[in-house]
């Protein structure tokens, strides 16, 4: 899972944003130029990684709002790394080839 949710640029983005403190989703959304359902996608995938986690937060205005902050990490690569972390990875199949069978 780790690997996997690391292999998105958007959520490569996502972690560079987060590594500067906290960000409330609505400000991720507008930083990243992205759709919020797009957005949770991305940091559901994040979290189930224990990369970002999350918590609410009340406003001045009364409204909860939910934030995320990266979760510290420190990611050495080697092979045997790979090796452990290949196991959980999940290969999509890319249909363009399949047709051409």
């Amino acid at each position: 899972m780790f690997l996997e949710a690391l292999s998105n640029p958007h959520r490569l983005r996502i972690i560079s944003i987060l590594s500067n403190g906290k960000q409330y989703v609505s400000q991720l959304a507008r930083e990243l130029g992205m759709s919020r359902p797009l957005l949770y996608l991305h940091l559901q995938k994040l979290e189930e990684a224990n990369l970002v986690s999350s918590d609410m937060e009340l406003l001045e205005s009364g409204k909860a709002a939910k934030y995320y902050m990266l979760n510290s990490f420190d990611l050495r690569l080697n092979e045997e790394l790979i090796s452990t972390l290949e196991k959980s990875l999940t290969l999509k199949k890319n249909k363009n080839l399949e047709d051409k069978k």
